[in-house]
């Protein structure tokens, strides 16, 4: 099934609102800056390196740029699933963060 614009928002801002939460409430020893600024959140950390979160519309998209490469994520039912490796965002997302931040991360 197709989504709508307006679903495809509504899944991105809950997938942007459970990584800020997650970040905000984050115990660990890695320092984390979230920042949002129109529809696209950039993660930085103390040594620089940056995480870019942002929706391609057009796509019905959720893109993630990290050091190691960019990837493109589809809504497949209940998660964002990369349309490459098939992996599922968050998981990529917390070994992204772990491997920027040298701290262990997940969601």
């Amino acid at each position: 099934m197709k989504m709508n614009d307006s679903e495809f928002h509504q899944l991105a801002d809950e997938l942007m609102s459970e990584i800020e939460q997650t970040i905000d409430n984050y115990e660990g020893d890695a320092d984390i800056d979230c920042e949002i600024n129109g529809g696209v959140m950039t993660l930085t950390f103390e040594n620089h390196s940056k995480i870019i979160i942002n929706r391609q519309e057009a796509f019905h998209q959720v893109w993630l740029a990290t050091r190691s490469g960019g990837y493109h994520f589809d809504w497949k039912g209940t998660q964002w699933v990369c349309d490459r490796s098939g992996g599922e965002f968050l998981t990529m997302l917390a070994q992204a963060i772990s491997e920027q931040s040298g701290e262990a991360f997940s969601f």
